[in-house]
């Protein structure tokens, strides 16, 4: 793959949110750009939005008006909706697919793909949970497959998962890993494992704190306020999958658990799943765990720093269970999980970094507590956890 942007013209398959953004992305790195959907105006609502957006930086000072208009003449919106044909990316050095999340979907794209690109083409998808060696296997050329993983919106967050599969050239996962830093971004490299690193390890982010709530414990407010005020979290978990969208975090979080075997571990809620069908999705959709109907004043939490605190540690010690054993199965490095954690959702600190902080014992008799309680293996200790807290070894040795 050539980074150099002079040289190298990217192709963008969806022109959603997370495909514009994208492109906008690829554009401010220099890059001529080919955007395209198979849905009739989505390239021109496209450009629409990120005209608006580069508008904003504008009038903010971050971007002079010759900027944003050459940005913008680098992207070459393609009005027709795609069908069969996809000789639009024909002389594409890179192709990032971001269409729907499904797998079926993205095979048939791939093997389109693999058949109108040049040879030496790289195509990337941006799933953020699928297997990536699935999607490879639909192509005649899969070792040119890779992972390229934006959070949304992709213009505004920095991170990226590289994730290489069982048979990506070698090469690939370094100029990959080379062209997002090119483009300003921060990419950690993931192994090709259900939600990868940040989808598998937020997972108890949400799950717990739904599990909290169905047993009463405490509302959705007051966790959302323990996890913010004590844990120091940007946005509380009900907070973040109304604006996430709950139909989408419940398809991730499926996703994962189907992808996993059915780990009890992974197991999503019956609360969101009703949430779901109720069609109360969250922001987008007038109502999710809060009202956002037009004058309706938000829950008060219940201000008990005790409650809170066993809220915070409950959540916490799952977390950091859960980031241990993406160490133990060798999804990532220590330093790209602390990473994609801080730099993907915001978290106020690395798990790990919390994990030697808090001292690995606290968390050990934290999740056995919970396990001996519950008598569940959703809350089984990592192995790595165990045997680093009984040798009282840390993750950043000082």
């Amino acid at each position: 793959m050539t980074t150099s942007a002079k040289e190298s013209r990217v192709g963008v398959v969806g022109a959603g949110a997370m495909g514009g953004g994208i492109a906008q992305v690829a554009a401010a790195a220099g890059h001529e750009v080919v955007l395209a959907d198979a849905n009739p105006g989505a390239a021109e609502r496209a450009r629409s939005s990120i005209l608006t957006a580069l508008d904003r930086r504008v009038e903010s000072n971050k971007l002079d008006g010759a900027s944003r208009d050459g940005l913008l003449a680098r992207i070459h919106f393609v009005s027709t909706p795609l069908g069969g044909d996809l000789s639009v990316y024909r002389n594409c050095d890179l192709v990032i697919e971001a269409i729907v999340e499904e797998l079926d979907a993205k095979r048939a794209l791939f093997t389109r793909l693999d058949a109108s690109v040049a040879p030496n083409a790289t195509l990337a998808t941006n799933t953020s949970s699928l297997s990536v060696a699935s999607i490879a296997s639909a192509c005649t050329r899969p070792e040119r497959v890779i992972g390229i993983h934006f959070f949304n919106p992709a213009p505004v967050l920095p991170l990226v998962e590289v994730v290489p599969w069982l048979a990506t050239k070698p090469d690939l996962v370094a100029s990959s890993v080379q062209l997002m830093t090119e483009w300003k971004k921060t990419p950690v490299v993931a192994s090709d494992t259900p939600g990868f690193i940040v989808n598998r390890i937020a997972r108890p982010f949400y799950g717990e704190a739904l599990r909290i709530l169905e047993e009463g414990v405490a509302d959705a407010a007051t966790i959302d306020w323990a996890m913010r005020e004590l844990g120091k979290f940007r946005m509380g978990p009900f907070e973040l999958m109304d604006f996430i969208g709950n139909d989408v975090n419940y398809a991730v979080t499926r996703s994962v658990f189907e992808g996993f075997f059915y780990d009890p571990r992974y197991r999503p809620s019956l609360t969101q799943r009703r949430f779901v069908e109720a069609g109360f999705l969250g922001r987008k959709a007038g109502r999710g765990y809060y009202d956002y109907s037009d004058g309706t004043a938000k829950p008060e939490p219940r201000q008990d720093r005790d409650l809170g605190k066993g809220i915070l540690d409950r959540i916490l010690v799952m977390l950091i269970n859960e980031a241990i054993d993406a160490v133990f199965l060798r999804v990532a490095s220590v330093t790209d999980i602390d990473l994609a954690m801080t730099k993907g959702v915001n978290y106020p600190r690395g798990l790990l970094a919390w994990a030697d902080e808090s001292g690995l014992d606290w968390v050990l008799r934290g999740i056995t507590q919970l396990q001996n309680v519950y008598g569940e293996d959703r809350y089984r200790p990592s192995p790595l956890l165990r045997r680093m807290a009984n040798e009282n070894r840390r993750f950043y040795e000082a």
